[in-house]
């Protein structure tokens, strides 16, 4: 019944574009302080919106109820013509080829098995044990979020989507304290397709809570630039935070400046370094076979064997930058319209040895996770879960408190070795930007070989 009333209303020809998004399913969140359940919430989802183009201006409305889509398409349309002439800027789209598609994620142990007061019982568990570890361990937050839902998608150039969608992700944080200071770690776990992700994780939630207690009495590194090798989880952080974003072509659209920097053909680093952002690996949160947009959302190389190769676009931006579409249109639900977001971005694998990385360095580095950051243009800085020194060829002393800064494409260039351990890290949580959040996404990357790294400490 929604499929036939959304394709026959987009089916009309007064208007130079029409589509209409409608979601339907449910939405779950516990979060846990210590022994404490701070909330447990479990609701509906169900809404869509319409978006229009006329003469250049777009039209956007949201509602929560299907009997309203045609009144909301009608004001959408109103919405566009009233706008039109106070807007200077007109927006054209790319040519897409519409397809017709319904799409089923393969889900390998679905959630809904799992009752809700289990799912409770679970994080619990993993509350428990982090406190049990030592008598520092203050506190604990537990938390878990999951979205099962049915999105319809229609336009009118001829394009049909159904998919059912699952995302599911939470993390664990083990906070010791010793009446000076606090120190945390944390576990992250996320999937679209699989809640063994959030299982078995006793051994991992032991050591991240003893790790924590070691931190305590972990010496801050001294400042200055060193050597410095990042984990998988920092990698992928980094590259999603200090270079993903700068991929996205809105941003590039309305600066000037950074749009000459991101040039495509500019030089970013060596041969060695590939960088892509995609949607058709299985089984991951940011996994997407079609965009917001009706997309295919395909593999593209951002950066090839260093030299930059591509941008991150919705149809406006593509059609505007005289550029490819990449099947980045993405909306963090039905209230907002698509804008360019990453979806699983990567540093492809190498061929080098974490091994030998290390052996190479006389005094450096080697930071591990990561506890977020702050990103200004081509500036970043991030603060590591952990890391350890490295003298003489062998990894020494657990380290606290350690940031990293530096500009993202002097950085880039400093890449010198990129393991051949890839992984792709699902963290809880979502990417942020324009108000919308938390949409799902990935990120990975092998260890990584920096020759210098600005690193922040005593």
């Amino acid at each position: 019944m929604v499929a036939e009333e959304i394709r026959d209303l987009v089916a009309r020809k007064d208007v130079d574009y029409l589509e209409v998004r409608f979601e339907d399913g449910t939405e779950t969140s516990i979060l846990i302080s210590g022994k404490e359940v701070e909330s447990v919430s479990k609701g509906k989802i169900s809404g869509g919106n319409a978006r229009v183009l006329i003469s250049g201006i777009w039209g956007f409305v949201y509602f929560n109820n299907m009997m309203e889509l045609k009144e909301k398409i009608e004001a959408a349309i109103s919405q566009a013509k009233t706008l039109k002439g106070s807007i200077k800027e007109v927006v054209r789209l790319a040519p897409i080829e519409p397809v017709q598609v319904t799409l089923s994620t393969k889900v390998l142990k679905d959630p809904e098995s799992i009752s809700l007061e289990d799912k409770v019982s679970l994080l619990r568990h993993y509350s428990d044990i982090a406190l049990s570890v030592d008598s520092k361990i203050v506190n604990t937050r537990v938390s878990y979020s999951e979205i099962r839902k049915t999105l319809y998608f229609a336009n009118s150039e001829g394009t049909y989507i159904k998919k059912e969608l699952l995302d599911l992700g939470g993390g664990i944080m083990p906070i010791a304290s010793n009446g000076k200071e606090i120190q945390r770690t944390y576990i992250t776990f996320g999937s679209n397709s699989d809640f063994s992700v959030a299982e078995k994780l006793d051994p991992e939630v032991k050591e991240k809570a003893l790790l924590s207690v070691k931190l305590l009495d972990a010496d801050a590194p001294k400042g200055g630039e060193f050597p410095l090798i990042v984990d998988n989880s920092l990698g992928g952080v980094f590259i999603h935070e200090a270079f993903g974003h700068l991929s996205e072509a809105d941003f590039l659209a309305e600066d000037p400046k950074m749009k000459e920097i991101m040039k495509i053909g500019n030089i970013f680093g060596s041969q060695i370094l590939n960088v892509f952002d995609t949607g058709d690996i299985e089984g991951h949160r940011g996994t997407l076979l079609y965009d917001d947009e009706g997309v295919p959302a395909k593999k593209m190389y951002l950066i090839k064997e260093g030299v930059l190769s591509s941008h991150l676009h919705t149809r406006e931006t593509a059609y505007k930058m005289n550029e490819e579409v990449t099947g980045n249109g993405r909306a963090v639900n039905y209230k907002f319209p698509p804008i360019p977001r990453m979806r699983i971005t990567c540093i492809e694998n190498g061929k080098d040895k974490f091994e030998d990385f290390v052996k190479d360095i006389k005094y450096g580095i080697y930071a591990r996770g990561s506890f977020g950051g702050e990103t200004n243009t081509e500036l970043f800085t991030f603060i590591a879960e952990n890391a350890y020194l490295i003298e003489n060829g062998q990894i020494t002393k657990l380290l606290k408190n350690v940031s990293l800064s530096g500009n993202v494409f002097e950085t880039l260039k400093n890449i010198v070795g990129i393991a051949d351990d890839f992984k792709i890290i699902d963290s809880s949580g979502g990417c942020g930007k324009g108000n919308q959040f938390p949409l799902p996404v990935s990120d990975g990357s092998p260890h990584l070989y920096m020759s210098k790294a600005v690193i922040g400490g005593k």
